[in-house]
């Protein structure tokens, strides 16, 4: 039971939040009323969510020793020894075998789609994570297809591509806000915890995050009046002022407040980005639903 717990535990069902961008096709094809396409991206979200689980025991193992030189990361189970890398390894395989052949039930694009995050994420892990820029280029890809898988669950006819932009744009800012906190937090052992660290420095990470943050509400903002599924009012446009706040209220908490959590991690503990989320969803859906 202690073993078990330990391996969930590893999966780190605390960060499968990312995997709800699965729910972009279902939302803003306007398919959430529909409970045929509601339960598949459903199951498609546990299914990536199991799958990321996988991703993140394969990456505790492979980091295993710099792990336990780690000031915080040294608590994970595999670690700290609570589980050996060996039944770790051999539950997750387990899990990936389920989880790829419920894929191939559901839909055989999907399951390609899935398939090839994984594959993704075990180069990531393998070697990607440590080459400069890359690593960031990865952590994007990776919340495309995540966003991707959700279309042939839904058959989505009105997806606009303006969504893949903003959320190559979104995942490349956490991915350069990831790396910024990890340079703050290590300081001068950073390089020695993940190579691409020492080809970083503060400087290079905020000119790219503001170049990120500007092309992301821009990006955001063309969706709003040209996306063909969108009200002919332009009533989306009220939404943007959300995203502005929220990357400017990141952009805060790591310039002044001193954070060192990465974005994902921000949402999780900052109340104002929690209500200032929620109220983007609620505007956006309600736009969505009864603006036509």
């Amino acid at each position: 039971m202690r073993a078990f717990s330990a391996f969930l535990k590893t999966m780190r069902p605390k960060q499968w939040i990312k995997n709800g961008v699965i729910f972009a096709a279902l939302v803003f094809d306007e398919k959430v009323l529909q409970w045929p396409y509601l339960w598949r991206t459903l199951v498609g979200f546990v299914l990536f969510c199991l799958i990321s689980g996988v991703v993140y025991t394969i990456n505790d193992v492979v980091d295993l020793e710099k792990d336990r030189e780690h000031p915080k990361k040294r608590r994970r189970p595999l670690a700290a020894g609570d589980i050996s890398p060996r039944l770790a390894l051999s539950l997750a395989m387990g899990v990936m075998t389920l989880a790829i052949a419920l894929g191939v039930w559901l839909d055989p694009v999907f399951a390609l789609i899935l398939g090839g995050y994984l594959l993704l994420q075990i180069a990531y892990s393998l070697h990607l994570k440590h080459v400069v820029l890359l690593d960031v280029m990865a952590i994007a890809t990776g919340f495309v297809l995540r966003v991707g898988a959700g279309i042939p669950l839904v058959d989505a006819e009105r997806f606009s591509p303006w969504l893949f932009i903003c959320m190559t744009l979104l995942a490349l800012f956490l991915g350069l806000g990831k790396r910024r906190g990890e340079l703050v937090q290590l300081g001068g052992e950073a390089a020695n915890h993940r190579a691409s660290l020492e080809d970083y420095n503060l400087v290079l990470l905020d000119h790219l995050l503001s170049i990120v943050t500007a092309s992301m509400i821009l990006a955001y903002a063309l969706y709003t009046f040209s996306a063909p599924n969108l009200p002919a009012d332009y009533w989306m446009m009220l939404t943007i002022p959300f995203v502005i706040y929220g990357a400017f209220r990141y952009l805060y908490l790591i310039h002044v407040r001193g954070t060192t959590l990465a974005p994902d991690e921000v949402v999780l503990t900052d109340r104002p980005l929690q209500v200032d989320f929620v109220l983007w969803g609620l505007a956006a859906v309600l736009i969505l639903y009864l603006g036509k």
